[in-house]
């Protein structure tokens, strides 16, 4: 039985403990073991992480030790998988670049606040693709815009803008909404929908979450070709 870590808190306002509970449930029906926590400490034990098959963070604006990111990194590097949604994941610890390089992005504006319509287009067409199936559709709720990874591969965007600003001087441009990537050997999944629980709660959102969660968790068993030397710790090697 594959073994799961959901670990949530910080800005209330995300309501963390009811889409912790979401992906609690997600999890049990695709039979893994699940165990949560409300402490950042949970991050502490590095051979436990090491363990995991799956690592879902649930946690927005708060602060963490270099510690805890190096050993997130480590288990994630080692084949865990890894993998949230919204400010859970890409707006979880605004001071620590390496969380920000791991996860792929970071949240930076969200115009017109929450209740914007906006549409998610699904990418994805190939046959076996992650999200192959799923139909665009609407939502109303805060449209993210995140600085991003070259490196992710996208599987589903939303236009900008839909609400004038600033930002609307600009050309329109199809920002990520769904990506996945690499760190190490192990698979990252992020989606930038969920910022209160009935949208996580949401037929396509939550199909979509269970298909990140199941791809990351398999990471572990493919297995690859990464071999490092060492982990990487970007903070060890940090000059401010």
């Amino acid at each position: 039985m594959k073994k799961a870590l959901i670990v949530w808190g910080g800005w209330d306002g995300h309501e963390p403990k009811q889409v912790a509970e979401i992906f609690k449930n997600v999890l049990e029906a695709e039979q893994f073991e699940v165990e949560v926590s409300d402490t950042l400490e949970a991050f502490a034990d590095k051979e436990k992480l090491l363990g995991l098959d799956l690592i879902v963070p649930c946690w927005t604006m708060g602060e963490i030790r270099n510690e805890l990111v190096s050993n997130v990194s480590e288990a994630v590097q080692s084949g865990v998988g890894l993998a949230g949604c919204h400010g859970g994941m890409c707006d979880s610890f605004r001071t620590q670049v390496d969380w920000q390089f791991m996860t792929g992005g970071q949240w930076v504006a969200h115009p017109g606040n929450d209740g914007v319509r906006y549409m998610v287009n699904v990418t994805d067409e190939e046959e076996g693709s992650l999200l192959q199936g799923i139909a665009d559709f609407e939502v109303a709720s805060e449209q993210y815009y995140l600085h991003v990874d070259p490196a992710v591969e996208v599987h589903a965007t939303t236009r900008f803008p839909v609400v004038h600003g600033p930002h609307s001087a600009n050309k329109p441009v199809d920002m990520p909404v769904v990506w996945t990537k690499y760190w190490g050997g192990g698979r990252v999944f992020y989606n930038s929908l969920g910022h209160h629980a009935d949208i996580v709660d949401m037929p396509q959102v939550k199909e979509m979450m269970r298909r990140g969660f199941v791809w990351a968790a398999e990471g572990k068993e493919a297995g690859s070709d990464w071999k490092p030397e060492t982990a990487y710790n970007g903070m060890a090697d940090s000059q401010y």
